[in-house]
């Protein structure tokens, strides 16, 4: 064989997701055509984390690991990818009605949520219960495709110090499923990449809020909503059944300036009574998080850490979690728009 010369740039690479209607089934819904691949913007699309189960340890006899003694399992495995790049509106409509399994914005989750399981009966999925997942390659017939894919981790991030506070998206993917085609015909992309943005400048001072303390200088922020899946039931295609059962959280840390209206915090963390909430924590140019607009709201919260940030300005490091108002509450454990 030949030196091939061709190369490619690690920008020729596209992550692309879609809706997937039916367990088992890549991308394709009832009506026989596609459902639409969206490009996500990315920084860098990352590598698929395989997590093959090997044996690569010599047995005894032989201070050589032998042929024989090798030993693969593809069916048992859970198998991860994690991307990043900029939060635009389509990417956060679906990742958000995904991991919410919210319609409508503010996508939100209740104080009280019922698990999901999935299985091989599951098909008709609407709001973008199951997706499907491509790495494009430029390589023509090269693109790796994953099928019965859950974002189970999503964190939306901010800092005034890069590119003006415009707001970033990190998530993480899971499948127990067989891989579809890791050699797959070049998938098209019905919806590109959108030059749309976000940005923290946009918040107003008054809806600047941790614990119902408002009017903070907010230097950068990381939002995080986990919502995991567990898998089980190992056949010749993976898992067959997939479950969203664990604790649904939201946490949101925060590097804000030390001053008189955040000096107090070290004294309510400290100070936080058992079974109490601390207040609202807000992000928002207003009340209450509306469409068109990236904001967030944990109506109940708890500080989980202060500390000192040095710096040419001295800051705080603080953290919260948003806390549900009690079960059959109609106040949401958290509300983010975009």
């Amino acid at each position: 064989m030949a030196i091939d010369t061709n190369a490619y740039s690690p920008k020729q690479f596209m992550f692309l997701v879609a809706e997937q209607d039916d367990f088992g089934t890549h991308e394709i819904d009832n009506s026989g055509t596609t459902d639409s691949f969206l490009a996500l913007d990315v920084d860098s699309i990352g590598s698929p984390s395989m997590n093959l189960n090997q044996s690569i340890e010599p047995r005894t006899g032989s201070r050589i690991l032998q042929a024989t003694d090798f030993f693969q399992d593809k069916l048992a495995k859970v198998m991860e990818f994690s991307v990043s790049g900029t939060a635009n509106t389509e990417t956060l409509d679906l990742l958000l009605t995904h991991i919410t399994q919210g319609g409508a914005v503010p996508y939100s989750m209740a104080s009280s949520v019922a698990g999901q399981t999935f299985t091989t009966a599951t098909v008709d999925q609407t709001n973008i219960s199951i997706l499907s997942i491509v790495y494009r390659s430029p390589s023509s017939g090269n693109d790796l495709s994953f099928k019965d894919c859950f974002c189970t981790s999503l964190t939306l991030n901010g800092d005034m110090g890069t590119e003006g506070g415009r707001i970033k998206y990190s998530a993480t993917f899971k499948t127990g499923s067989l891989p579809t085609d890791l050699t797959d015909t070049q998938t098209v992309v019905d919806v590109a990449i959108s030059a749309n943005n976000y940005y923290m400048s946009s918040w107003d001072a008054d809806d600047r809020k941790i614990c119902d303390i408002a009017n903070l200088l907010v230097n950068s922020f990381s939002l995080t909503v986990d919502n995991d899946a567990v898998f089980a039931g190992v056949t010749s295609t993976g898992y067959e059944s997939v479950a969203r059962i664990g604790e649904v959280s939201a946490i949101a840390d925060f590097n804000i300036k030390y001053d008189a209206n955040t000096d107090s915090l070290f004294e309510l963390f400290h100070d936080q009574t058992t079974g109490v909430t601390e207040g609202a924590t807000l992000m928002a140019t207003d009340t209450t998080p509306s469409d068109g607009e990236f904001e967030f709201l944990f109506a109940n919260s708890i500080l989980t850490n202060v500390a000192f940030s040095e710096g040419d300005m001295m800051g705080l490091d603080v953290s919260v979690k948003a806390l549900g108002a009690g079960t059959g509450s109609a106040t949401k454990l958290f509300e983010i728009s975009c």
